[in-house]
C-alpha cells in the first residue's frame, strides 16, 4: 500500500494525510468511502454465526414504548427462536470478530492496513431492527463505522461528562450531548477517536460494520509482560539462593532485611535488563490468538507459494518474529522473506524456494499447525 496516494475508502485523502489530520484526533464523515457498496454477509448467515459456539454475540433490546422499559442484555449463542421477531423495533445483534470466520469480512478488514496490525483489532456487525440501537456512548479505542444495509442516524460530540446511566446494564452516557447529527448510507463510513460519544439509531433495519483497534492500558500491559518476563526469568536466570552471611542478630524480629529487598530489586532488574526480554514478551502478547480461536492442522506441505490462516497474527520488529504469541529470533536474508510474510501475509512460490533449510523447516511447522495454507 503506498500511503500517499489517495483512497475513495477515506474521502479521497492519503493514509499518509488521515494519519496526520484525523487519526486520534477528530471525526470524519466519509460519503461513499466505498461506492455501491452492499453488505457481504446477509441476514441469514450473521445468524447462523450467532448461533455458533466459537462465536461471541450479544444483544441488545430496549423498550421503545415509551413506558421506561429500559435495556435488556444478553450474551449468545442464539438459535434462531431465541432472538425478538423481525418486526419488533428497538433491537441490536452484535457479531464480533467475525473477519476470523468469514474470508470475504477479512479481505474488507485488510483495507485498513494503514493503522499498523499491532492496532488492528476485528470488525463486528452490528444488524438492527427500526430504532435498534446501543445508547449513546463512547469507546477507549479508534473505530471505523461503515454501513453496510439500510440508514443509520449518527449524533456524535465531544462529551466532558462521562458518567454512566446507574444499574444499566450497558454502558449508556447520562448525559450525553451531542454536536452533529447525520445520517449514513450504505458505503458510507464514520471516523470516530477514542472517547467521542456517539449514538447510531437504525432508521428500518439496518447492519453496520464496525472496524475496531487495540488499545491495551498500561495496566493491562504491565500485567502480561510481567507474566511473560517471570517466565524467561525462570527459563533463563540462574537460581541463585538468598544468603546472608553478615546478617545481625536482631531485636525487631518481624521488620524486613533491607539487604533481602535490595536482593529482591536486584532480582527484578535482573530479568526485565535485556530491552529485547521486553520487546519479545510485547511482540508475544499482541500475536497471542483470542481464546475462540482454533486452527484446523492440515498439516499441508510448504513446497508452493503459502498464505496466513485469516485468524493467524503474524509481527516482527528488528531483531524478532511474531507469530500466533511464539517468538523466534530472525536476522539475515530468511528473516527478509520471513518479514515478507508478515506484511503481505502471503509468500510466492519463488521467495518459499529462496529460504534456508531452517526457515523452510519453521515455514513447514506453521503449515503443520494450520497457520499457514497453500497460496490460492
Amino acid at each position: 500500500m503506498n500511503i500517499q496516494t489517495p483512497l475513495q475508502l477515506l474521502g479521497g485523502i492519503s493514509p499518509e494525510t488521515f494519519m496526520r489530520r484525523y487519526w486520534h484526533k477528530k471525526p470524519l464523515v466519509i460519503r461513499q468511502a466505498i461506492p455501491g457498496f452492499e453488505p457481504v454477509l446477509e441476514r441469514i448467515e450473521l445468524l447462523d454465526l450467532a448461533a455458533q459456539e466459537e462465536v461471541e454475540s450479544r444483544l441488545v433490546v430496549q423498550d421503545t414504548s415509551g413506558k421506561g422499559g429500559g435495556w435488556k442484555f444478553k450474551r449468545g449463542p442464539f438459535t434462531r427462536k431465541a432472538l425478538p421477531p423481525f418486526k419488533q423495533a428497538g433491537w441490536t445483534l452484535l457479531v464480533q470478530g467475525v473477519d476470523m470466520h468469514d474470508e470475504r469480512i477479512h479481505s474488507l478488514i485488510n483495507q485498513f492496513r494503514f493503522v499498523p496490525d499491532a492496532r488492528l483489532d476485528d470488525l463486528m456487525i452490528s444488524y438492527a431492527t427500526d430504532q435498534g440501537g446501543v445508547g449513546p456512548h463512547f469507546d477507549s479505542y479508534d473505530v471505523f463505522l461503515l454501513q453496510a444495509h439500510g440508514r443509520r442516524r449518527w449524533r456524535i460530540g465531544r462529551q466532558k461528562d462521562l458518567s454512566l446511566q446507574p444499574d444499566m446494564p450497558l454502558k449508556v452516557l447520562a448525559n450525553f450531548e451531542p454536536e452533529e447529527e447525520f445520517v449514513l448510507e450504505p458505503g458510507d463510513m464514520l471516523y470516530l477517536p477514542p472517547k467521542y460519544a456517539h449514538d447510531g439509531i437504525a432508521q428500518g433495519e439496518c447492519m453496520t460494520y464496525s472496524i475496531g483497534f487495540r488499545s491495551p492500558s498500561q495496566t493491562e500491559l504491565a500485567q502480561e509482560l510481567l507474566q511473560r518476563l517471570a517466565e524467561y526469568a525462570d527459563d533463563e536466570l540462574p537460581a541463585t539462593l538468598y544468603a546472608d552471611p553478615k546478617q545481625a542478630a536482631v531485636e525487631a524480629h518481624a521488620e524486613v532485611p533491607l539487604a533481602m529487598l535490595d536482593f529482591a530489586h536486584a532480582a527484578l532488574q535482573r530479568a526485565i535488563k535485556d530491552p529485547r526480554a521486553i520487546a519479545r514478551a510485547l511482540g508475544e502478547y499482541l500475536t497471542e490468538p483470542k481464546a475462540n480461536v482454533w486452527f484446523d492442522a492440515q498439516g499441508h506441505r510448504a513446497v508452493g507459494g503459502v498464505q496466513l490462516d485469516r485468524c493467524t497474527r503474524m509481527l516482527y520488529d528488528a531483531h524478532h518474529v511474531f507469530i500466533n504469541g511464539e517468538s523466534y529470533v530472525a536476522s539475515g536474508r530468511d528473516a527478509q522473506i520471513i518479514k515478507r510474510l508478515a506484511d503481505q501475509r502471503q509468500l510466492g512460490h519463488y521467495d518459499v524456494q529462496r529460504l534456508g533449510a531452517a526457515a523452510l523447516d519453521l515455514v513447514q511447522d506453521w503449515c503443520d499447525s494450520g497457520w499457514l495454507h497453500p497460496l490460492d
